[in-house]
């Protein structure tokens, strides 16, 4: 399906959960001086106006990074996932915010590799727009990101972070996220595999997470933000969910003390709550 366009819901609170994790995740791999690469399966257009068009519609960032925007003394983990978007807003107002590729552009090294795809023509030509100026450091794909990855892993430098994170308008896409999964730990046991994922009453969504957990892994890591009571009529989003495969071991403790925070500062009725799981063999 390509009606989805992320451009609506740009900077919302789902939005702030998969970046913040992922500039969580590129910190720790910054750690060794060996390279990496970059994956990502659902690129969208990268970069997004949200003083007009589509962001401007329903206006989701209002409810979602304006809030973290001028929040005071916020910890640093948070602070550092903050300051990559007022890097996309020079003059210090909240007009821009970056989708991943960018996002994991601004903490990557000079020589990390971004691999993207994007498979709506429109995101896609706009992402070889935004992308443009990296040069050689990022290469894009108007393609489908699932069988994309197949060609890429394991990676030359043998380190990468992939995300996952499709729009799940086609219900079949939680059974392709479980079986792109499968064949990339076949490839690539070793890589760390981010999975984004919506918090919704239907049931393959609330599925999804039992069945990441059953993946043949070490370690993994649920996180999940819930910022409202799911609605009596069964629709829409109440939430969002990461989960992790082979995640860094001090992430845990670090969502141990910014989940709660995001839920009070994301929080939009009584039933806000966090969701924090973590294994390890």
């Amino acid at each position: 399906m390509l009606s989805y366009r992320h451009a609506f819901h740009a900077g919302n609170h789902a939005d702030v959960l998969k970046h913040f994790l992922l500039v969580e995740l590129l910190n720790y791999l910054n750690q060794k001086d060996k390279t990496y690469w970059y994956l990502d399966t659902h690129a969208g257009a990268g970069l997004y106006a949200l003083t007009e068009g589509y962001a401007a519609r329903n206006a989701e960032f209002e409810s979602g990074i304006a809030r973290l925007w001028n929040a005071p003394a916020l910890p640093e983990p948070l602070a550092r996932y903050v300051d990559v978007i007022r890097g996309f807003n020079a003059d210090g107002r909240l007009a821009f915010y970056p989708g991943s590729p960018l996002v994991a552009q601004r903490v990557m090294r000079r020589d990390d590799k971004l691999r993207l795809f994007e498979l709506h023509p429109t995101d896609a030509r706009l992402l070889a727009e935004n992308v443009a100026t990296l040069g050689r450091q990022a290469q894009w794909q108007q393609a489908d990101g699932f069988a994309g990855i197949k060609a890429l892993l394991p990676p030359p430098p043998r380190r990468a972070l992939t995300l996952i994170d499709p729009p799940y308008e086609d219900k079949g896409d939680y059974r392709r996220v479980v079986d792109a999964l499968e064949e990339a730990l076949r490839r690539f046991p070793g890589g760390v595999y981010a999975v984004w994922y919506p918090c919704l009453s239907r049931e393959e969504s609330r599925e999804l997470p039992q069945r990441l957990k059953k993946l043949p892994v070490k370690s993994w890591l649920r996180a999940e933000l819930h910022v409202q009571a799911p609605a009596a009529d069964g629709f829409g989003m109440h939430g969002s969910g990461m989960f992790i495969l082979n995640p860094p071991y001090t992430l845990a403790a670090t969502l141990g003390g910014i989940l709660p925070l995001l839920t009070t500062l994301l929080g939009q009725d009584r039933g806000a709550r966090p969701v924090l799981e973590y294994h390890a063999a």
